[in-house]
C-alpha cells in the first residue's frame, strides 16, 4: 500500500447542537467520513452548554462518523458551567478534545485550545485599570500560553492550530466593529508564528471572512457553520483542506 502524501482535513465549527437536533448532522458527518481523513470541530459544539445537547452530538458522531475527530470547546459550551462534563461526554464518544493539548495523526500535528477575546493589533485590550478588565486580558494570555505549550510539544513538520476564537482580524471582518474585541485576539497569533504553524482553523465569527493569513504567513480558515452555509449554499457546511505529510508548505 502506497504511503500517504497528504492528509485531508475536514473542518467545521459552531454546530450549536440543541435538544431538537437529533439526526440533523448525519448528512454532514457521513459526507465528512467519505471525503476526509480527520474531522475538526472548532468549538460551540452545543447551543446552551447542556450535557443533554452534548449527548445528542456524541450519538451522532458514534453512529455516522468513521474518521478521527478532534475538537475544542467554544464559548457556548461554557454557558451552564458544565464544560468539563461536555468534554467528557465527547471524549467517551471517541473525540480527541484539545485544551492546551497536542495530538498527531499520520505524521501531522494538531495543537488546540478555545482561545479568547481581547482584540487585534494596536486595538488590543491592555491589562490596565479595573480588576475585571485585567482578568479579561489575563484569560486571553492564559489561552495563548496553553496554545504555545501545546505547539511546543509537537515535533511534526506540519503543525495545525485548532481554535474557537480567531488569532487575526482578517477572518472576523464583516462582523460589527463594536464586537471585534470579543471575537479573538492577536495574542493567539504570536505562538502560531513562533512555532511556524502552517494552517489554523477557527469558528465563532458567524459573519466574518473565510480566509486570512497571520503575519508569519500561516493560512487561517474561518469554518463557522453559518459562514460556510452563506458562502457555499449548495454544499454541506464543512471545508476540506489537504495538507502535505512531510515538509511544511512554506519555510
Amino acid at each position: 500500500m502506497a504511503e500517504k502524501e497528504t492528509l485531508r482535513i475536514a473542518a467545521t465549527a459552531d454546530l450549536h447542537v440543541k435538544k431538537t437536533s437529533a439526526g440533523l448532522l448525519q448528512p454532514l458527518l457521513a459526507k465528512a467520513s467519505e471525503t476526509a481523513d480527520v474531522l475538526l470541530i472548532c468549538g460551540d459544539l452545543t447551543d446552551y452548554g447542556a450535557p443533554e445537547e452534548a449527548k445528542i452530538l456524541a450519538r451522532e458522531i458514534t453512529s455516522s462518523l468513521r474518521i478521527p475527530v478532534i475538537a475544542v470547546l467554544g464559548n457556548h459550551d461554557y454557558e451552564t458551567g458544565k464544560q468539563d462534563e461536555i468534554a467528557k461526554i465527547m471524549t467517551d464518544a471517541g473525540v480527541t478534545m484539545l485544551d492546551g493539548d497536542a495530538h498527531e495523526i499520520h505524521g501531522v500535528g494538531f495543537a488546540g485550545t478555545k482561545g479568547f477575546g481581547g482584540g487585534f493589533g494596536r486595538r488590543s485590550l491592555g491589562a490596565w485599570g479595573e480588576e475585571i478588565l485585567k482578568k479579561f486580558v489575563h484569560e486571553t494570555i492564559e489561552e495563548a500560553l496553553k496554545l504555545e505549550a501545546a505547539l511546543a510539544r509537537l515535533r511534526t513538520p506540519q503543525k495545525i492550530a485548532v481554535l474557537h476564537y480567531s488569532p487575526i482580524a482578517a477572518t472576523v471582518v464583516g462582523e460589527p466593529p463594536e464586537i471585534m474585541a470579543f471575537l479573538g485576539s492577536s495574542r493567539l497569533e504570536e505562538p502560531i508564528d513562533r512555532y511556524r504553524v502552517t494552517t489554523v482553523f477557527h469558528g465563532h465569527a458567524h459573519h466574518g471572512a473565510l480566509e486570512g493569513r497571520t503575519k508569519g504567513n500561516a493560512q487561517v480558515y474561518n469554518v463557522a457553520m453559518p459562514l460556510l452555509l452563506a458562502n457555499f449554499p449548495e454544499q454541506l457546511p464543512f471545508r476540506v483542506i489537504e495538507v502535505p505529510i512531510g515538509q511544511p508548505a512554506w519555510t
